[in-house]
């Protein structure tokens, strides 16, 4: 979804017309948002009260007690989420894309920060590149030339990045235990019959149901999400209302930050534990920010200011106002103070928020993996796309049953909220304490304010976020290790996948083929030119990879257009199709090499179409006739590698440098037609009738009748036709990545065994780049690293 902008709507001669065309859009956005945003947020009442007073608080279980943590509550839902997020951190977006991967994002492109390794200065040319303030005239202050020069203080940020992913893919886990747990935890009381062991039985069924029906995709049943929650909120706001009348209006003075005062000295020590179950109240916080980019930052502030914040302030006040009447209740307060007549249709909605809750924020998880993907952190996994109409909705089967899994062993394993309450609220905080430093550095590097700004902002929140994070830390052996464990092996994983792929980058970075030995060569590169085109796929943005001389000097034939094809992240939430390919020429005209390079942003979903090569074949012809008709200053001869164009998919409508005309789908296609041998048409027509979806669109490409065209130009653009007619093939290295024989035991250990079974257990690039496996050729290569 874009962000927000003026420029969205038409009518700007009109300023009623525009106003009132934004506010509907932004209210239609804020009801959306109430699905998947809030879940998770709206059902903290369940267990916030519970988690805070069972343990320690055991002996303070008095009214002073209770209006002193309610005072904590408001004040904490009013600093963190209303104050931090919905008025400053929502304001930290990357072309409307939140999260920490979208800070970091925007730091990698306003400082020097980044270590993904194939970056060019062309990629700092796209447009979503420039979102925010130029950095042009920015202040190349001391502080941004010391963080710069240091590598070990990129590193320690790309794993402050990784670790708050890591504790988000734990709140997948723990979000579903403790949501549905504690919703069905409500029929213990009107039912004596139902055991622990029964309860849980139904926990897991729940659990299990709504893994299982990941892969139908959220948008079949998104259409109730939002009603589910706002009735929710509606009814713990009415619930609230009603405790507060009947059972305690003196409550109301516990807004009063005296109370906390009033709390700490009676409780101690004790009351500091219990923060950890106070910012409960809290968890579900990052969502608004998380899911930024799915609505607008107006939208998120008016849900959540006129709607959800009052509702759960005077739902925690009423929970209050009720348990400092019946302070025998704290054990399950939520369910016992909601009046006998309505009960269980409040028990039915918190089920099915509970369960909203749950389903949105594994729908982030998955979200989450695939953007660790695109920056390189984490293995390739299939990714499915659940929705033809709603962007970006994902679902990942490998993460999903992990997921799964991990969930349930939680659940059976704790079988008490309170113990995963102090896990959750843990994984929470550490996300939100992250998020803190990175906006800190974003206050500097990217909305180029005082450095003593920052200083104030990471006191503030730093300081308030320390102390509930610290409090949570006391909790480790109570259930707190669940996260840090968690977080450990995912962390692990992305560290060793991305150490493990930039180590093989470097290798083909150092060893490519030098360009004046190809231009030894001639252009016949020594060997006989067949027939065809070679799609040569390598992580190199610059250079010919070392598997390309495998096949010069050991094979006698190769393709007569060779095309280096490069497929690669940019630190942007999304590029335009109009800028994804960027198309250059390698070696003189007649040697007839090509490089194109195809950019995806981290929140890109890379589809195939089965129209790839068509659009190769048309920028490659577009890149021709603008360099005939654009040459370069310099002589040919003297760039080795030449320069790059962005070649728009506009510029095939407005310019027509090709004829494209479909093909009929009847019998086999052209490139089985040209084959010469009988065999390999038997074969890849076998191949097609097989695997339908992966079919390719046919078309044929003419060239216009055009007597001004240059002679070598027109000879250059016959030749790219009648080898796209005689058939494509794919070339990709199939890599064994090995330690050198001299490197540490801690780098052998990481590379051969860690690395080495990460690429063994994910899917292939191949198939991650929808290749189809009867025209692909793979090159066996050792790197030693």
């Amino acid at each position: 979804m874009e962000p927000e902008s003026g420029t969205s709507f038409s009518s700007p001669r009109n300023p009623s017309q525009f106003s009132w065309a934004n506010l509907s859009r932004n209210l239609l956005l804020a009801y959306q948002s109430f699905g998947v945003v809030y879940g998770d947020l709206s059902t903290s009442p369940l267990y916030a009260y519970t988690s805070t007073f069972k343990g320690k608080l055991d002996d303070y279980e008095n009214e002073t007690a209770i209006f002193g943590a309610f005072s904590l509550i408001f004040w904490t839902l009013t600093l963190i989420p209303l104050l931090k997020y919905v008025f400053i951190l929502l304001s930290a977006d990357d072309n409307g894309e939140g999260g920490t991967f979208a800070l970091y994002s925007l730091l990698c492109r306003h400082a020097r920060f980044s270590l993904l390794p194939n970056q060019q200065a062309a990629d700092e040319e796209l447009s979503a590149y420039k979102y925010g303030p130029s950095s042009q005239f920015a202040s190349d202050s001391l502080f941004k030339r010391f963080l710069e020069k240091h590598k070990s203080f990129r590193t320690v940020l790309l794993v402050l990045v990784l670790f708050g992913a890591s504790m988000v893919i734990g709140d997948g886990i723990l979000t579903p235990a403790i949501s549905v747990l504690s919703a069905v935890s409500g029929l213990k009381r009107n039912t004596d019959k139902l055991t622990d062991g029964l309860l849980l039985l139904i926990a897991c069924i729940i659990l299990v149901g709504l893994f299982a029906l990941q892969h139908c995709g959220t948008h079949r049943v998104a259409f109730m999400f939002a009603p589910v929650v706002i009735v929710w909120l509606i009814s713990i706001f009415s619930i609230g209302l009603y405790n507060t009348i009947h059972w305690n209006p003196n409550i109301v003075v516990a807004f009063s930050p005296h109370y906390i005062i009033k709390f700490f000295s009676e409780t101690g020590k004790e009351g500091w534990i219990a923060l950890g179950g106070i910012l409960l109240s809290i968890t579900g916080t990052e969502a608004m920010f998380a899911d930024l980019g799915h609505f607008t930052a107006l939208s998120i502030r008016l849900a959540f200011a006129t709607v959800t914040y009052p509702c759960l302030v005077v739902q925690y006040m009423g929970q209050a106002a009720y348990l400092s009447r019946n302070l025998s209740s704290i054990d399950n307060s939520f369910y016992d103070s909601i009046p006998g007549p309505v009960y269980w249709p409040v028990f039915v909605i918190a089920t099915l928020a509970a369960i909203v809750g749950s389903q949105a924020v594994i729908t982030a998880t998955f979200s989450l993996v695939k953007q660790c993907h695109a920056l390189g952190c984490f293995p390739r996994v299939k990714v499915v796309h659940t929705s033809k109409h709603i962007y970006g909705q994902i679902y990942i089967p490998e993460i999903n049953w992990i997921l799964m899994i991990l969930t349930l062993a939680v659940t059976i394993g704790f079988q008490d909220t309170t113990w995963i309450g102090n896990a959750y609220g843990l994984a929470c905080m550490t996300v939100m304490f992250i998020t803190t430093w990175l906006t800190a550095l974003v206050i500097v590097f990217v909305w180029q304010r005082n450095i003593i700004l920052a200083a104030a902002f990471l006191l503030f929140f730093g300081f308030i976020d320390g102390v509930y994070l610290a409090s949570a830390f006391i909790k480790v052996p109570q259930g707190g290790w669940v996260p840090l464990v968690l977080s450990f092996i995912f962390m692990t994983v992305m560290y060793v996948w991305h150490y493990g792929t930039r180590k093989k980058y470097n290798y083909d970075l150092h060893n490519k083929v030098s360009l004046k030995w190809l231009l030894g060569l001639g252009p016949s590169l020594g060997i006989v030119r067949v027939p065809g085109i070679g799609l040569i796929y390598s992580e190199l943005a610059t250079g010919v990879p070392a598997i390309f001389s495998h096949f010069v000097t050991n094979l006698p034939a190769f393709h007569k257009v060779l095309v280096f094809v490069c497929v690669k992240s940019v630190p942007v939430p999304y590029v335009s199709p109009e800028e994804r390919f960027l198309i250059g020429r390698i070696c003189p005209r007649s040697y007839r090499m090509y490089r194109c390079i195809v950019r995806y942003g981290y929140k890109d979903i890379q589809r195939d179409n089965g129209d790839f090569e068509n659009l190769l074949i048309q920028s490659i012809a577009e890149f021709i006739q603008m360099e005939a008709t654009e040459p370069q200053s310099s002589s040919e001869s003297s760039s080795l590698d030449g320069r790059m164009a962005v070649i728009s998919s506009r510029t095939f409508q407005s310019t027509a440098t090709l004829i494209v005309s479909e093909a009929e789908d009847s019998g086999l296609s052209h490139s089985i037609q040209s084959s010469k041998s009988r065999t390999l048409q038997s074969l890849r027509s076998a191949y097609a009738d097989e695997n339908p979806q992966l079919r390719r669109r046919q078309v044929r490409f003419q060239l216009p009748p055009s007597p001004g065209m240059d002679p070598e130009v027109r000879e250059e653009l016959l030749d790219l036709i009648q080898a796209k007619e005689a058939g494509v093939a794919y070339i990709m290295g199939h890599s064994y990545v090995k330690a050198r024989r001299s490197s540490s035991f801690l780098k052998k250990l990481v590379v051969d065994i860690g690395y080495s079974f990460l690429r063994k257990n994910c899917r292939g690039p191949s198939v991650a780049l929808n290749i189809p496996h009867i025209s692909l050729i793979e090159v066996g290569m050792i790197y030693y690293v």
